[in-house]
Formats: structure tokens, sequence, C-alpha cells
């Protein structure tokens, strides 16, 4: 359903991504959602078939080179950076396919419901929950538990998006993670395995097996389906970054796709630039 006021597809209600992505599915397609942390990159992975585009501050941090872990750290104010690539870069390009923003849930800093009536206003279709805590392990995160800025955060966040008819697709790392997902309103659930490897900044040791990754990816389907059948289920990161893996996954598992950032945005301009440099530099004068 186009936006009467611009005449393309931005902004979709909650259920007109949903029935997007049930049209996929039922035609036997695979749903592939990408992060864009440019807007010269959103308009070729929208040319590209992509399903949905998702924005969050790590995408810039991963266009300037650096890696996408950064969006975790206290580099920047994570909503604003989201709302403006959203607005001067990604929004004004695509032309018909669903764009939702990553909102860190968890800023003690921002009236969350005020927060996403400007995410909805700005054009925004949905909402996805970067940076996310439940990539955060150990002490540190059981410090951030403790201390009000943990993962609950995030789930009172999509929540909020529900109630305000915003699409929500969201990150978690477990089975419990899923289920509180799921009870929240979660309309797609990506299960994160890790950090992507490969590439230029992509971690080499810090991730897990292709097995592993299966595994908990299936863990994670299975729990958020107990609580909600209609739920869509996408696979991403650690080693799960080509359409061979991606292949893999959808043999081995229930998922209905895959979010590719580093492993589509960043691979895609390294290996290009690099390729198309050197043949470039492999040219002789007369």
């Amino acid at each position: 359903m186009a936006n009467k006021w611009t005449g393309v597809g931005n902004p979709y209600t909650k259920e007109e991504v949903r029935d997007r992505f049930r049209k996929t599915v039922n035609t036997g397609k695979v749903i592939i959602a990408a992060g864009a942390g440019t807007g010269i990159s959103a308009k070729f992975i929208e040319r590209g078939g992509a399903d949905l585009i998702i924005i969050y501050n790590s995408g810039r941090f991963r266009m300037a080179g650096h890696g996408s872990t950064a969006g975790l750290m206290a580099y920047g104010d994570a909503n604003a950076e989201a709302l403006d690539i959203g607005e001067y870069e990604v929004l004004p390009v695509v032309k018909e396919i669903p764009v939702v923003c990553g909102v860190h849930g968890s800023d003690p800093r921002r009236r969350m419901w005020h927060h996403l009536l400007k995410v909805k206003d700005m054009g925004f279709s949905g909402v996805n929950n970067f940076p996310t805590h439940s990539i955060v392990d150990g002490h540190f995160r059981q410090v951030l538990e403790e201390t009000g800025m943990g993962f609950h955060k995030e789930v009172e966040m999509v929540e909020l998006a529900t109630k305000m008819d915003l699409f929500s697709i969201v990150y978690v790392a477990t089975a419990e993670e899923a289920r509180q997902m799921a009870h929240a309103g979660a309309d797609a659930i990506i299960s994160h395995v890790g950090t992507t490897i490969g590439g230029s900044t992509g971690v080499t040791g810090a991730t897990c097996s292709m097995d592993h990754a299966v595994e908990r990816t299936q863990e994670i389907i299975e729990a958020g389906r107990s609580v909600n059948p209609d739920i869509f289920f996408l696979a991403h990161g650690g080693p799960i970054m080509s359409p061979v893996d991606v292949r893999e996954v959808l043999d081995r598992t229930d998922a209905h796709g895959f979010v590719g950032a580093s492993s589509l945005e960043r691979m895609g301009v390294e290996q290009s630039l690099e390729a198309l440099t050197r043949q470039f530099k492999s040219l002789s004068l007369s």
C-alpha cells in the first residue's frame, strides 16, 4: 500500500509489513533483511531485492571502516545516530521496501514512548532492538540487568512499539529472550549467534561453529513459536556470512530467512572495491 503523500511504500503499518513477509514465505522465497549504514548501500540493497532495511548506529561505524561492535560502545548517541541516518541518507532514497529503525531501548535519557513517536513520524515502518544487550554476557551483563539497563528494557520498548502499530524485528541470543520478545508482541525474531566472521574487521576466533549456530537458532525458533506460531524467524551473525551458509541454516532449521549487515553491506563493498581497483591498476600505458 503506497503512502498517499509520497507515492512510495514507506511508511507501512505493522500488519502491512507482516503481509509482505507472509507473501514472501507463502511463495517459497527467503526473507532477506539488510542493515544499511549509508544511502548508497540502502539504494542498491533495495535494487537487489531485499525485503526490509534496518538502520542502526553500527552501520555508520561499519561503513567508516570500523568493527560493528563499536555500536555497542560509548562512542556516540545510538538513538540519535539511527534517526540521523534515516532522515538524511536512507529514507530519502528507498523507493518501496519497508525501513525499520534501530532503537537503543535501555537508553535512560529517553522517554521511550516519545522517542518511538519520532521514529514513526519520520516514516519508519518499525523498530529493531539495537544496540542490544542480548549479546552482552558475563559480569557486565549482570551489572546492566541489576542497574536497570538490561534486556528487559528492550522488551518494554517492543511492547510499546506493538501498541503504536510499529512492526518489530528483534535480536535475541537465547531461547528465554525469544519467549520474552514473543510475549511482547515481536513480529520477527532474529537469532543472533555472534559477531560476523570474515572481512577486514570481522572476528576470527570469537565466534561459534556452524553446528552450534544451527542448534541455537532452532532453539530460539522453537521457544518463540511456543508463544506465538505466527512469528517470522531469521538467522544472523557468527559463521553465517554467505549465501552458502544461509542455505545450510535454512536446510537445518525452520528459519524463514536471514539478516545481513556486515556480511552483506560491508563485505560487498570490501570485495567489489578491491577487485575493481585491482582491475584499474592492472591497466598498462600504451
